[in-house]
């Protein structure tokens, strides 16, 4: 066995693989960039080398930089995680040069399937279904207008080299097919230095569902399962879990099959994951095989109960697997939720920034966090704005989605934008909860953009209860301090106004030693537990049913979030409340003839120039945050009055780029 691995990546994954090595009584060495230096998966390694500049072409995307890394340390081996070079046999080929060992598969299955094109052929060839579509590189924007409308609309453009989303474009027109070959093709080239496009046919209601393989050197090969992925925005992940609700023990013994027959194809060793897109009638479809470690595989670790990233080490060391197909079990159910420094209000553009308040839920009770950050860290515009990955596992899928929801609640972000409350909103939709759910699943629920989910039933009692306990205890402390005269103590009103949101409501009170019986609507909601003053969160019970509820008092009230509400509260005795009424509302300044930068990130190109006359939805620029390309558009016909950016710059969120007349 090793002594020492290099770990050629950064974030959570470096983590991750680090608490595996470290069980296993392996010493690790991370790498670093310059915006990494103070990351967690530094502090953690018992070694870490620098290797560049913060963007990742300067750093850890640069072979020699980490093959000198591993020449410098002495380590054995490199596990590569995922993303950066993780696909990339020519680092394959380094890696042995340099006299270390690959974690992971062989550079021949790498170049296989890093290639859409090649692997499509080989699959077909290893007896797997696969989409119809075109069999060649595409040319141009005009070639794929003309291939599109011979597959006919819609059809899906993708990039032959990575993965994670990048490069993908649905069309369904002519017009989509140029503009997205175009944008497809030059996001890309900037993340895989490979711009070549193919088409496929798009599958409707697609579900889109991976199968997990296990593969010896001496010809040993399982598969794990599957885990379904479906839903994703801009093609990527959100929400993943294991096993599917929608596949069968036929369909998932057929879909294993191929799967293992596709890697024996390449002489596939390590893990992997075939990927397939399954329609409403449980046809499935090879979609392409990630030759590496998935994000997404603590799912199928906490229902089989076996440690990939520990396979991947000790079949790399040339171990022989210690189990076969039978031996494999499924307990239970897990789903992941990946938490993201992203806005789902704007669209899900990333937000990153200093996590000035960083507070996961305990691993405990089937929960599993695995994080590269840390409260002060900063989540970088560099790099993927994954914060973490939030896991939950349940003896069945209905235990599994309320210890998810339990723990989304109790999860604390401050500092940069987060998905926490998009999360919890998807854990409590009726489709999700009943399984109902395809790639398609976020843009038919959320197509108008996401809020917060509706302050309704169980949610808004929590959350009017709640305001009203903070406050009550606020103010209590405060009298309690303030000074005042013995025989004088404040004694809380029996009755007090609530201003939830839009909604304001008269509410009734007793306080009861464990907590308050409130009268809402006619109805008496019961609240039990207690608020220590100056507490981020209030736990207890309402009605009977545990609720965590995030506060943050501000002004003139407390900001609460619960459930995937996210509401503004304040709680005024009746005759405040009346005077409150009546204070004028502050004006918003009129922004209309701005266009504005939706977050930070660097300007790639500009379509326009001052003097344009411009239409609404033309594209106006195009902005790189987070290794994503976003095509800023006009909100409304117009003359292009100032051009505020140039090509290259670095932008703030709500920075001006041009100004219309």
């Amino acid at each position: 066995m090793f002594e020492k691995i290099l770990i050629a990546n950064r974030g959570e994954i470096a983590c991750r693989v680090m608490r595996t090595a470290r069980r296993m009584g392996i010493a690790t060495v991370a790498v670093y960039s310059e915006a990494d230096a103070d990351a967690l998966h530094v502090r953690e390694a018992d070694e870490a080398v620098a290797i560049g500049p913060a963007p990742a072409a300067e750093s850890y995307l640069v072979i020699d930089n980490i093959i000198a890394a591993v020449k410098q340390t002495g380590a054995e081996a490199v596990h590569p995680g995922y993303g950066f070079l993780s696909e990339n046999a020519d680092f394959v080929a380094a890696v042995e040069a340099a006299g270390a060992v690959f974690i992971g598969p062989g550079s021949a299955a790498i170049a296989a399937m890093g290639d859409k094109l090649e692997s499509k052929r080989l699959a077909k060839r290893a007896g797997v279904d696969t989409i119809p579509g075109h069999d060649g590189v595409i040319a141009d924007a005009e070639a794929a207008v003309a291939i599109a409308r011979d597959i006919g609309y819609p059809v899906m453009l993708k990039a032959m080299a990575g993965g994670g989303g990048k490069g993908m474009r649905m069309v369904r027109d002519d017009d989509e097919a140029r503009e997205g070959f175009a944008s497809a093709s030059s996001e890309a080239r900037s993340s895989f230095g490979d711009d070549r496009m193919l088409i496929e046919k798009f599958i409707a209601e697609p579900r889109h569902i991976e199968i997990q393989v296990l593969a010896d050197a001496h010809g040993n090969m399982v598969h794990l399962g599957e885990r379904e992925c479906s839903i994703q925005r801009r093609h990527q992940k959100v929400i993943e879990e294991a096993p599917s609700p929608f596949i069968d023990a036929a369909t998932r013994a057929a879909m294993g099959a191929q799967a293992v027959a596709l890697a024996a194809a390449v002489d596939y060793r390590s893990a992997g994951t075939v990927e397939f897109i399954v329609d409403a009638n449980k046809d499935f479809y090879f979609l392409e095989m990630n030759t590496r470690l998935q994000v997404e595989h603590p799912v199928t670790e906490l229902i089989t109960g076996i440690d990939l990233v520990e396979q991947m080490i000790r079949v790399a060391a040339g171990e022989t697997l210690s189990f076969g197909q039978d031996d494999i079990g499924f307990d239970g159910w897990a789903i992941e939720g990946r938490v993201y420094a992203e806005d789902p209000a704007r669209g899900f553009l990333p937000s990153p920034g200093r996590l000035t308040r960083y507070r996961p839920p305990a691993e405990a009770d089937g929960v599993r966090l695995d994080s590269g950050v840390y409260e002060g860290a900063e989540v970088t515009m560099f790099y993927d704005p994954m914060i973490a990955k939030l896991c939950a596992w349940g003896e069945s899928r209905a235990v599994a989605i309320e210890r998810m929801r339990s723990a989304i609640d109790g999860f604390e972000i401050v500092g940069p934008g987060h998905n926490l409350d998009f999360l919890a909103a998807v854990m409590r939709h009726p489709r999700f909860v009943e399984g109902a759910i395809d790639t398609g699943f976020i843009d038919d629920v959320y197509g108008d953009g996401f809020s917060g989910a509706p302050i309704e039933g169980a949610a808004r009692d929590a959350l009017v209860v709640t305001a009203l306990a903070v406050h009550l205890a606020s103010t209590a402390r405060a009298n309690r301090i303030s000074g005042r005269v013995a025989g004088y103590e404040w004694e809380p009103d029996a009755d007090w106004v609530v201003s939830l949101g839009n909604e304001t409501l008269s509410v009734g009170v007793v306080t009861r030693d464990d907590g308050l019986d409130v009268d809402v609507d006619g109805r008496r909601i019961e609240l039990r537990g207690d608020w220590p003053a100056g507490a981020s969160s209030f736990e207890g019970r309402v009605d009977g049913l545990d609720v965590i509820v995030q506060v943050t008092p501000d002004a003139d009230g407390y900001r609460l979030r619960h459930a995937g509400c996210n509401a503004h509260a304040t709680v005024r005795r009746a005759r405040a409340a009346e005077l409150a009424a009546l204070m004028p509302l502050k004006e918003i300044a009129d922004s209309s003839r701005f266009v504005l930068s939706p977050m930070p990130g660097r300007v790639v190109s500009i379509a326009v120039a001052e003097g344009d006359d411009v239409k609404a939805g033309q594209p106006l620029a195009v902005i790189d945050a987070m290794k994503m390309e976003n095509v800023l558009r006009a909100h409304r016909d117009g003359c292009i009055a100032k051009i505020a950016v140039g090509v290259g710059d670095s932008l703030n969120t709500d920075q001006v780029i041009l100004e219309f007349e």
